[in-house]
């Protein structure tokens, strides 16, 4: 969603770079074009002429002019300034001292919002917690099956009536069921609209007076741009929103929503959804965005994802095999296997520290085409082959082209990039990672 953005930042950051001694007119050229990039990545005026301020203020100090460094601080004061308008900090969810909790997940159709519930309840699930979703949007029998459906695939129970019934009924009933089966949160999917209307403020704010909720979150679209920003301001102002929870992270919009939203509403982000699949959805740290933006990477996230798709036992074997140089071909399509789960290739590259220029200068679908092609090689390779890289001559090659596809020197070229992985994984040496990705995504 950042890429441009991204890009535009850092040109303007290695045009700093290139000056060992900063003027306080090489500043305001450089946040002239910062404010500009900005502004076409559809971020709030007033947001953007906040943050400009607050920038220039601290760039024009001796800490930066007097510096030997200048272009680095001007970047560490840019990241701390992004963190704030972000909001800074991560907002959690507040439980009830008295459970169950109950939380409204309100929001128009089309933003997401049913699904959204879907995937709240199974990041609580994972979390240890025992969630009860509730299906209320009786306007749209379609969404109740829809939620019916999801909860039944994440082996999550969802409560539901007919249309017929009224809706403080159901949330009645709901608490009742959630008492029973010793749920520790409620997940209300409340009934939305097309678009923002009176009757529809009345009833939600009826529904929240009924259930008395610890939350109340706004599932916005974050590709909808600024629209976004005054619905928050909207439904905040007549409900009193606790959280907001932006959908479509993955999407190619501007991204301006997803840096005004905050600062504009006084709302704090506590999701994001980066996906279409029910686990394709993360809390929200404004540092680690903020990070992204920047070109900076987002190694701790990455690092979450490859722990929860890979196990923590299958992460020491591999830390193992790392230390004792034993690492093999065999391993290698077991990590392109797991790679594939933890998401797409475009969104993990991005979260790797100066990689995130490199994603963007993919084709589109290259990098999932490059891995299909890897891993075929490899598959055409006998067991003895893939243990023992190293007994791989002319003759082999041929046969391993021919049985995958490809000419032998694209056998060639893999083989030269698994034995460069294995000196820098002996090594530990992280910072030329994206230019073996590059290498090796053609």
């Amino acid at each position: 969603m950042f890429e441009i953005l991204s890009e535009k930042l850092a040109k303007v950051f290695r045009g700093l770079s290139g000056k060992g001694k900063l003027s306080e007119k090489d500043i305001d050229d450089a946040l002239r074009q910062v404010r500009l990039a900005l502004l076409e990545a559809d971020v709030n005026f007033r947001v953007v002429k906040d943050f400009i301020a607050r920038v220039r203020e601290r760039s024009i100090g001796a800490q930066v002019l007097q510096s030997l460094t200048p272009a680095q601080q001007i970047i560490k004061i840019v990241n701390e300034e992004l963190i704030k308008t972000l909001g800074e900090g991560q907002n959690r969810l507040v439980a009830s001292p008295h459970p169950p909790s109950v939380v409204m997940v309100v929001g128009l159709q089309g933003s997401g919002k049913t699904t959204t519930a879907a995937k709240l309840a199974l990041h609580l699930k994972h979390s240890g917690q025992r969630p009860l979703l509730v299906a209320a949007d009786n306007r749209r029998p379609a969404a109740i099956e829809q939620l019916v459906t999801l909860g039944e695939q994440q082996d999550i129970p969802v409560y539901r009536e007919t249309v017929k019934v009224k809706s403080k009924d159901v949330y009645a009933h709901a608490l009742t069921r959630a008492k029973e089966l010793a749920a520790t949160w409620v997940i209300v999917d409340t009934a939305g609209r097309m678009h923002v209307d009176e009757p529809m403020m009345e009833e939600l704010a009826r529904v929240k007076e009924g259930l008395k909720p610890v939350e109340v979150l706004l599932v916005v679209d974050a590709m909808t741009g600024q629209d976004a920003v005054r619905m928050a301001e909207e439904f905040n102002s007549r409900l009193g929103l606790t959280g907001l929870i932006l959908t479509k992270m993955d999407g190619d919009a501007r991204g301006g929503a997803a840096l005004s939203i905050r600062w504009v509403s006084g709302v704090p982000i506590k999701f994001i959804g980066i996906g279409e699949k029910v686990d394709a959805f993360e809390p929200f740290y404004p540092d680690r965005l903020a990070s992204r933006i920047l070109g900076m990477g987002d190694v701790l996230t990455f690092i979450e994802k490859a722990e929860k798709t890979f196990g923590e036992r299958r992460v020491k074997e591999l830390e193992k095999k790392v230390r004792t140089a034993s690492f093999n071909l065999e391993d290698f399509l077991s990590q392109l296997r797991e790679l594939k789960k933890m998401g797409p290739i475009d969104q993990l590259v991005e979260m790797l520290p100066g990689a995130s220029q490199l994603a963007s200068q993919l084709p589109a679908g290259m990098e999932e085409k490059q891995l299909k092609k890897v891993e075929a090689m490899i598959l055409s390779m006998t067991p003895e082959e893939r243990r023992n890289p190293a007994i791989i001559e002319g003759s082999r090659r041929r046969r391993i082209a021919r049985g995958s596809g490809v000419k032998p020197q694209d056998i060639n070229q893999l083989l030269n990039q698994f034995r460069q992985m294995q000196k820098l994984m002996k090594m530990g040496i992280g910072g030329k990672l994206p230019r073996n990705l590059r290498e090796m995504f053609g």
